[in-house]
């Protein structure tokens, strides 16, 4: 392992905030996630913290950190109301603490959704796809700068495919208003003759699921613990870090 630079013990904290769930197997993958993290940047203190419903809370994290400065980056794929307003109403108080961007979208999540949709065994060959689709498959959310990331996220795996890529909801809202099923339909209806999931949650869990059996034909896992994702994770937060307008900005890698 590459011994710690010494300006990565003395950076802000990196507080990697997950929504949290009751499935076992969310916790194991930001546990995963963030030890991939720590191997990337050695030295650097990196913490999970959940919004709901799995420990350690935001709530509980945060006072632990004492005056310390923090990055609290949400492990959350687009801007929604946690990402616009609990994570940055948590970290309001508190001057040092800064709050980063969602994961995405990015093209680096595009490189582990590509990955995992030929992890279940989409075609390599672009011939063989030229009559297929995908459904981007996300939880959804009431709020429209959520539906826009995903758009985006779907825009930018098509153009990797080169194949048609549309969004599909587990939860849909008046924002988000397609499920996963009617996506599917609706590439059917359009000419695609097999129609793939691709799982654009960061961990198993009912939404995952649930989408992945929306189709009759492949569904890819979670994107997990990929490395590219641990890469994202740290971008995310040296952007927060170097955005910092101290006098003396910190010196920062080059951006993934």
């Amino acid at each position: 392992m590459t011994p710690p630079h010494p300006t990565e013990t003395q950076a802000p904290a990196l507080i990697a905030v997950a929504h949290g769930s009751r499935d076992p197997r969310a916790l194991a993958t930001a546990t995963a996630l963030l030890a991939a993290t720590r191997a990337h940047r050695p030295g650097l203190d990196v913490r999970l913290a959940h919004i709901e419903l799995t420990r350690p809370l935001l709530s509980d994290t945060l006072p632990s950190l004492g005056p310390r400065p923090a990055v609290l980056v949400p492990l959350l794929l687009s801007h929604g109301h946690h990402a616009r307003h609990d994570i940055p109403a948590a970290a309001a108080p508190h001057p040092r603490w800064r709050v980063a961007a969602p994961l995405g979208p990015h093209p680096l999540l595009t490189e582990v959704l590509h990955t995992r949709l030929l992890e279940a065994g989409w075609p390599t060959a672009t011939a063989a796809a030229e009559d297929h689709g995908v459904v981007l498959a996300a939880a959804g959310s009431r709020d429209p700068a959520y539906a826009a990331d995903t758009r985006r996220a779907a825009a930018l795996l098509a153009r990797r495919l080169g194949v048609p890529v549309v969004p599909g909801y587990a939860a849909p809202t008046p924002a988000t208003p397609t499920g996963v099923a009617a996506a599917v339909r609706g590439l059917t209806a359009a000419g695609a003759r097999r129609v793939a999931v691709a799982s654009y949650f960061t961990a198993p869990g009912r939404f995952a699921t649930e989408a992945a059996a929306a189709t009759p034909w492949l569904a890819a896992t979670p994107l997990g613990a990929h490395p590219a994702l641990a890469a994202l994770l740290l971008h995310r937060y040296d952007q927060a870090r170097c955005a910092d307008p101290a006098p003396a900005p910190p010196r920062c890698p080059a951006p993934a």
